[in-house]
């Protein structure tokens, strides 16, 4: 059974629309359905188009019936092109003579901040609003990973393989369906999310004031269980991510939707590159 979305644009559950004699509605398969657009997107493989239900509700991204319903590979390929701007424009910066970077890093971030937060809440679904914000945080990862990798040499490779290895085991353990998605494990995802953050800006704050702040980020055993921790948010993060594509290709979003989806993981990926980089250098600090 499959389970209701996390999303609010998600409102309804799906199902297993198959009949008899039908190809059960997995990757590639298009079978007919009864609500709103066509499952996973344009047929493939040369499959039939869809009946369409004369009943059926409209799709909740207001599509026209010359749309182009998003598919996996769009958001393979647009996710794909995200990284490799991000990891272009850091692999630039990082080049670059002396200490140059540092001075495009901090204004990078703040613009990026900015336009993050513009892409999240008005769910901007852009290639100019994803790969800009790819290639100003890639411009803060160059000059971040230069400087950790000058005082620990060798850190930023681990970094990187570490990176990817959660990244693969977390899509099998989706994939799998080892840990599902459902409503409550969305909201301890929440929960975990804002908890993560609150103590963050404690920290920041308490940082201006005693030295050291709370102990969260001064490479001491408890920064070093609290960046396990997260970690561990970071990486259970991508499986809201996940789902998220899987939701919206199953109600028929356009293609363009999937930058949205290519930021998300974005986001989710180079936090989690930059915590464990951040862990790494706790280990190996004498």
């Amino acid at each position: 059974m499959t389970m209701p979305s996390k999303n609010p644009a998600f409102s309804r559950g799906f199902g297993n629309n198959a009949g008899p004699g039908q190809p059960y509605a997995g990757w590639g398969n298009a079978p007919q359905q009864q609500y709103g657009a066509p499952q996973y997107g344009a047929p493939q493989y040369g499959a039939p188009a869809p009946q369409q239900d004369q009943y059926a509700a409209p799709s909740p991204y207001g599509t026209t019936p010359d749309t182009r319903y998003m598919t996996m590979d769009d958001v393979v390929t647009k996710t794909g092109l995200s990284f490799l701007v991000t990891v272009a424009t850091a692999a630039a910066v990082w080049a670059m003579p002396g200490n140059a970077a540092w001075g495009f890093a901090l204004p990078a971030v703040l613009v990026a901040f900015v336009l993050g937060l513009v892409i999240s809440f008005k769910q901007i679904a852009s290639p100019i609003a994803t790969l800009s914000y790819g290639a100003l945080y890639g411009v803060a990862l160059g000059a971040i990973s230069e400087a950790f990798n000058d005082r620990f040499d060798g850190i930023v490779m681990q970094a990187l393989i570490g990176t990817f290895g959660v990244f693969a085991g977390m899509l099998v353990v989706y994939k799998t369906g080892a840990i599902r998605v459902t409503p409550k494990f969305t909201r301890w995802m929440m929960a975990a999310l804002i908890g993560v953050l609150v103590l963050m800006v404690a920290n920041l704050v308490a940082g201006f004031f005693t030295d050291g702040g709370l102990g969260l980020r001064d490479g001491g055993p408890l920064a070093i269980i609290f960046s396990l921790v997260v970690i561990g948010v970071a990486a259970f993060s991508l499986l809201l991510d996940f789902d998220m594509a899987d939701e919206a290709i199953r109600r028929g979003a356009p293609a363009k939707f999937a930058w949205y989806i290519a930021f998300g993981l974005l986001v989710t990926v180079v936090w989690l590159y930059l915590e464990i980089l951040r862990l790494l250098s706790y280990l190996q600090d004498d």
